[in-house]
């Protein structure tokens, strides 16, 4: 594993960071649990593998994630990592509710500290509306004056520009925020964080997956094994020398030791690599009109429409060309609960738009895929 100096913090992280969003599930009587025993494992797998960059968030898996996280670290393990999570600003009432969030999840992972307390995805109205209203500075300061917390961080969805604001507030060591081959929006920002002192962490290096299913695009462009694999993507990301940190959201163990290998050979890009990246991005530069993270935060839809699942479906038919394939996932949708209602029945509330980090316009995008699959 390499370590990469994590801004002025005084540590140094792993290539690859652990994500615990998407934890591996059990399907049961009483929904979908967190498969302690799997997850347990693979973080442990990982941590001994020489991952020290535990990623997790109030919300992650139904509120179930942080205590995964909190029982992986039994028996020396906590002492092997950084453990970063988030703070749900978007849930903030009053200004007591930063402490309160605080001391819950420091319960709920069994820790006397975290190590990296995020506001979780901030944007200009969170950070206008909830941060600087409440003052919720002045509580991460006295946190971590108190020990409870280590460092000051935020995650981040919106305009670059917004990003630099922030960061100008002087109170962050480390950011949190999306970049990879299709989204490279926030690369002059992440340059201007690692300028400023803060370690980067890169979320969504995948896009969200779509860098992981396999692309005739890439593969005519590079011609090997790589393009059906995270690997590509992975190496763009980590051969930024402004990025300090990976995240992958590993459900399994052969994801767990592919990502590895990657993060040890994180060598930059060729050139030439570069240059063909560049011909394949303007081949499939139309990925960019619908580009879902799968954070699901746009759920549950009051009709139970299953939006992450539907672009996804979208998205190996537009992109890929894997139209068959799309079509027969396509079939399943309004067949169960879980595959959620069909497209058609949107009643065009709005109610995902105002909740999407990403500021996709869904809507649409639902009408497109209707117009495309059928009703």
């Amino acid at each position: 594993m390499k370590y990469r100096k994590f801004g002025n913090t005084g540590v140094d992280v792993s290539a690859l960071g652990f994500g615990c969003m998407r934890l591996p599930m059990l399907d049961t009587d009483h929904g979908e649990v967190v498969n302690e025993e799997l997850s347990i494992k693979i973080i442990r797998d990982a941590i001994d593998q020489g991952v020290n960059y535990i990623d997790t968030a109030y919300g992650y898996c139904g509120g179930k994630s942080e205590e995964t996280v909190g029982k992986a670290l039994k028996g020396g393990y906590r002492e092997k990592v950084y453990v970063s999570t988030k703070m749900p600003t978007f849930n903030v009432k009053e200004k007591g509710d930063y402490r309160r969030f605080l001391e819950e999840q420091l319960r709920r992972l069994d820790v006397g500290a975290i190590d990296f307390y995020h506001f979780h995805a901030l944007n200009n109205k969170l950070w206008e509306d909830v941060v600087l209203k409440f003052n919720l500075l002045d509580d991460a300061i006295k946190a971590k004056e108190e020990g409870l917390i280590k460092h000051i961080s935020f995650s981040f969805h919106d305009h670059p520009d917004i990003m630099k604001k922030i960061i100008d507030s002087g109170a962050f060591e480390s950011v949190l925020c999306q970049y990879n081959l299709l989204d490279r929006a926030n690369e002059e920002a992440i340059e201007y964080a690692n300028q400023k002192g803060l370690g980067v962490v890169i979320m969504g290096p995948v896009a969200g997956g779509r860098l992981v299913a396999p692309s005739k695009v890439f593969k005519d462009m590079f011609g090997r094994e790589a393009a059906n694999t995270p690997e590509l993507a992975f190496r763009f990301v980590l051969g930024n020398p402004n990025v300090s940190c990976a995240l992958s959201g590993m459900s399994n163990e052969q994801m767990v030791q592919e990502n590895i290998n990657t993060a040890s050979d994180s060598s930059p890009l060729s050139k030439l690599e570069m240059d063909k990246i560049a011909k394949a991005l303007d081949e499939i530069k139309g990925l960019a009109d619908l580009y879902c993270t799968g954070c699901e935060y746009c759920l549950p839809c009051p009709q139970n429409i299953n939006i992450p699942k539907l672009f996804s479906i979208m998205n190996y038919h537009k992109v890929y060309g894997m139209t068959d394939y799309a079509e027969d996932l396509y079939k399943g949708i309004g067949k169960t609960d879980k595959a959620g209602a069909r497209p058609v029945e949107c009643i065009e509330c709005g109610t995902c738009e105002s909740k999407c980090p990403q500021n996709i316009e869904i809507r649409e995008q639902l009408k497109e895929i209707v117009s495309v699959f059928g009703e």
